[in-house]
Formats: structure tokens, sequence, C-alpha cells
């Protein structure tokens, strides 16, 4: 997980079981409600906890992932429903009988016993869709699978839940209609509407974690679906950013590697095909034909090109510099057009790049005493995941005492130095490693020096 990674000490694995057995009893869920936004490289997920504790001061809520649904998970966060506040969040477990990994959420406020308060937990899900079938032709639509587990998995006695799975599309070719729930519901296990599929309500469900329940009550369950846009992945994204005191500048170049994650073509290409679907405007959903990028504002000499040369198939609309601490938005739009259609299972890379006043970035800071300057962890692609990152900040050269300040904690971060023509002791240089991020993690890193 990009989010959270947290080493499991001998400590919590020794403590997880009297920890959860302290968890079982300070809580109960009078229901649970899940929502799953399908989409192409990203699924997004909410659920709702509305949770009634059992004693006094009970203040920790445990919260339980499966092994597939942990692995697929880039983003986790916790919040209290109509609070913008971010609750802390911290792994505390694994149950290798079972599978599930455990985090532990810190309520804003201890309850009191049979207090109860909604808990938001939002995730956000990366590479969980595949295509089905796995070829397609030129002119042929796109449609996805998706798997899950029916229930929701918590160490608590659930009163009632739901799940609801919400297609792009109301094209749902097929999906699964489970059996065996006499115990939980005597009425429909699923029922469709539109776009969206109910599974649920259930009934009086005992603590879901516990070995026997994994083995004997869960299900699985499979949605094959439409999609209506292509599936967009960035296999590697290095970025550059270098900052010029001298010139007041700060430059940034991304080198991307794109890849659809569509379905194969199947057979061959024909540019005619391509050019009749874009006249008509009948363009296949699993091809790239362009991006839309939103870029900074007061940009200037902006340039891409692939690993052929210059691309002049793309078109730029600049925005003024924003003054600092003005709630204008403004931002720069390019309509990057590639030299070619990316169709499934294609690759596209590509070099895009520009500059930009650096006093639209950095500042001096009075309580410190140093300069403080930002710089965005990443251009984000909507609906788009990014596999491996790479952030590289380069400082002017003699910079010192050097501290930063990333949004989300990395992977892994280096210092280092970069050395070039005219330098005599090299720029220091911060390098930070990101894996699997999604347009949840566009931050901005903060360095002073």
């Amino acid at each position: 997980m990009a989010r959270w990674r947290f080493s499991l000490s001998l400590f919590l694995l020794a403590t997880l079981g009297p920890w959860l057995a302290l968890a079982d009893h300070s809580f109960e869920n009078t229901a649970i409600v899940r929502t799953v936004e399908l989409g192409g490289a990203l699924v997004h997920i909410t659920t709702t906890y509305a949770v009634k504790a059992l004693e006094d001061g009970s203040a920790v809520y445990t919260i339980a992932l499966g092994d597939d649904e942990h692995e697929k998970t880039s983003w986790l966060e916790a919040k209290i429903k109509g609070q913008s506040a971010v609750l802390p969040l911290e792994k505390v477990g694994y149950d290798p009988k079972t599978d599930i990994h455990y985090y532990a959420v810190e309520l804003s406020k201890a309850l009191k016993a049979n207090a109860s308060t909604n808990l938001v937990v939002e995730t956000v899900q990366t590479h969980a869709t595949y295509p089905w079938p796995e070829e397609a032709g030129q002119k042929d639509g796109q449609s996805l699978k998706y798997e899950t587990d029916l229930l929701v998995l918590s160490p608590y006695v659930t009163s009632v839940q739901r799940t609801k799975i919400r297609s792009p599309s109301p094209q749902v070719h097929s999906y699964t209609k489970p059996e065996g729930l006499e115990a939980f519901t005597l009425e429909d296990p699923v029922t469709k509407s539109g776009s969206t599929l109910t599974y649920g309500p259930y009934k009086n469900i005992p603590q879901s974690t516990t070995e026997d329940f994994v083995q004997e009550r869960q299900q699985h369950v499979t949605i094959h679906y439409s999609c209506d846009y292509p599936v967009i992945e960035v296999t590697k994204l290095t970025r550059t950013a270098e900052i010029s005191h001298w010139g007041a500048n700060l430059n940034i170049q991304d080198n991307v590697h794109l890849h659809n994650g569509g379905p194969r073509l199947k057979g061959h290409f024909s540019r005619l095909e391509h050019q009749s679907s874009a006249y008509f405007g009948r363009q296949p959903p699993h091809i790239i034909p362009g991006l839309t990028l939103h870029l900074p504002a007061g940009i200037h000499d902006v340039y891409y090109y692939d690993l052929i040369g210059n691309v002049s198939t793309s078109h730029l609309r600049t925005a003024p510099s924003v003054p600092k601490g003005s709630q204008n938005n403004q931002f720069s739009v390019l309509e990057l057009k590639p030299r070619y259609p990316i169709l499934g299972g294609w690759n596209y890379s590509f070099t895009l790049g520009w500059d930009t006043p650096l006093g639209d970035s950095a500042g001096w800071d009075k309580e410190s005493g140093k300069y403080v300057v930002g710089v965005p962890v990443m251009t984000t692609i909507p609906g788009t995941v990014v596999d491996v990152a790479e952030v590289k900040i380069i400082l002017p050269e003699g910079a010192t005492d050097l501290e930063f300040f990333p949004p989300f904690p990395a992977a892994m971060n280096e210092l280092s130095t970069h050395v070039i023509y005219l330098d005599t002791i090299g720029r220091p240089t911060i390098t930070l490693h990101y894996n699997q991020l999604t347009d949840q993690h566009a931050g901005v890193i903060y360095v002073s020096l």
C-alpha cells in the first residue's frame, strides 16, 4: 500500500490476540454501508460504519481488510461523517490464519457507553479490474471484471450491512448471485437497478474475522461490466524539479511511460477505421486518442517530445500566475495528442516539461528563518494509476540545512549530489520514491533551506 506502510513488530504479533479480544467488546456495528464506484484503473470505495460504544472510554476502532483487498488498496483514510479532519490510523497486525490485516483508527473523542458515531473509511484500489475478454477488435467495446468479497469484514458484531456496487455504465453483463445466506436474509440477496447492484441488506452478522466465518460464510462475487473510457496506467514516472536562484526559475520535467491497460488489440490496426471513427465521433472506449492535463498557472517555455522527436499535435492554453494566498484556482490546460492512438496493450513514452517563476512556489518563512519551496508530487491524470514514481528535487549549489516535508510517506528517500557544468561542489538533491499513486496523492513536497 502506497499510503500506509508499517512494519509489524514481534510485540504486535504477540499482542494481536489480546488486542482483537479487547476490540470485540468495545463496539458494535449498528449498520455498515459500503459503496463501490467501479472504474478503469482505479476503484473508489466508501465504507460507512455506524458504531455504538459498549463501554465508557471507547476511543480506538479496529477495521479489517482481507489480504486481496489490502494488496490492491493504495489509499486509506478515515474521518467522522460530516467532518473534514483526518483521523489517526495505524496498522496493528496481520492474522496469517485468516489473511486479514487490522488497522486501528483513533476517534476524535472517546465515546461513552451506548453513544454512537458514524465512521467513514475511504479507500482507492489500483489494478483491481481486468479486461474481459482479454482481446477486442478495433471497433469493439470494452468490458472489465471486478472481484471482491461479499461481506464486509469486521471484528465486531454487525446488526445490518449493505454493499452497493455502481458501474460506470448501466450495461452490466453478469454478476454473482450469492447462495446460502438464509441466516442473514430471507429476501433476494442481490438486486439490480440501472447501473447499481445492491447486495443486502444482511442482518445479524456475527464477528466476521474469525477463521470459521471466513472459511464457511464468506463468499466471492464477480461483476462483469461495460466501461466507456480507457484504462490508463503510468508504469513509470520520473519527475525532475530543478531550482535556479540565479534565474529565479523552477523547471519541471516529467518522463512518462504510458500503458493502455484495456483489452489487447485483436488483429491489425487500421488507420482508415480510426479516422472514420474519429470523424463520426464514435471513438472506441479502449483507445486513448489524447490526454488533457492541468498544468500550473504562469508556466512558459513548455516542451513535449517523444523518442522520435518533437510532437506538434498538441495545444496549450496558459493562465497567468496566481498571487500567493489567492483562492483563485487557475491552471493552464495542455491538450496532448500522441503521435499515434494508443490501443489496448500498447505503450507510449514521452517527455513533458515547463518553466515557471520561482516566486510562484517559493518564499521566505519568518518563523523558521528559511526559504521554503513547494514542488508538486505529480501532474494528475484523472483516473490513472502511477505504478512507480521518482521525484527528484535539485536545489541550488551551496544550499545547506535542508529539510523536506512530503504530503505522505515515501517508500524510500535519499540525499545525493548532482553535478553539471560550471559546478564546483555540486547541487544537493532530494529523491523520493513512490509506488501505486492515484489522484488522491496529488500533494506538494515542501523543502526548506
